[in-house]
């Protein structure tokens, strides 16, 4: 026998959810650029905080709800979230394969996720990345065997292919500023 408080499986949202869900959706989008996921994830995860004994079919209709107002409110947009995301993380020395990576953990649908990478540039985000660790044309001790090995596993572990990190660590320094010179970096 069920106690009486506890909603039936098939109740929809009562107002009062629906309006919070909406107010928490405006608050959240204000404070950051989220993808569809993230907004839905997070409002079910605050909801069952904050309604007890709520049901799954509430907490998808408060999701649902929550994801349509901000696409309504033209504040989510997976495809602009994925393209800003891109141009950052590559001149933050991202790969191509972690930048995708990171998006498609975030729930963004994986044919965005193609089309806003495709631009991105692998070298330069290495050489970009070659620039924060002071690897390759940027170092300032001498190149030794370890140390070149190293450098190219630190290429390696962030996406970046053989081909690229073995480049970048040879390169000389003018090269690197061409390249980095090269990006629009603003």
């Amino acid at each position: 026998m069920t106690d009486e408080t506890d909603p039936p499986d098939s109740a929809p949202p009562t107002a009062r959810m629906l309006s919070w869900a909406r107010n928490s959706a405006a608050y959240r989008l204000s404070k950051r650029m989220m993808t569809e996921r993230q907004l839905a994830d997070a409002i079910r995860r605050k909801a069952r905080e904050k309604f007890e004994g709520i049901s799954e079919t509430q907490l998808q209709a408060l999701a649902d709800s929550a994801v349509a107002f901000g696409l309504d409110m033209k504040a989510l947009d997976d495809q602009a979230y994925a393209e800003i995301r891109t141009r950052s993380a590559g001149r933050a020395g991202k790969s191509k394969r972690a930048i995708a990576q990171t998006l498609v953990q975030k729930g963004v649908d994986r044919t965005i996720v193609a089309e806003a990478v495709q631009a991105t540039d692998d070298l330069a985000a290495g050489v970009a990345y070659a620039r924060r660790r002071a690897f390759g044309p940027f170092r300032r001790a001498d190149l030794d065997e370890k140390q070149k090995a190293k450098e190219i596993s630190a290429f390696a572990r962030q996406g970046f292919g053989y081909e690229i990190g073995a480049r970048i660590v040879a390169m000389e320094r003018e090269e690197a500023d061409e390249i980095l010179s090269g990006q629009p970096f603003g």
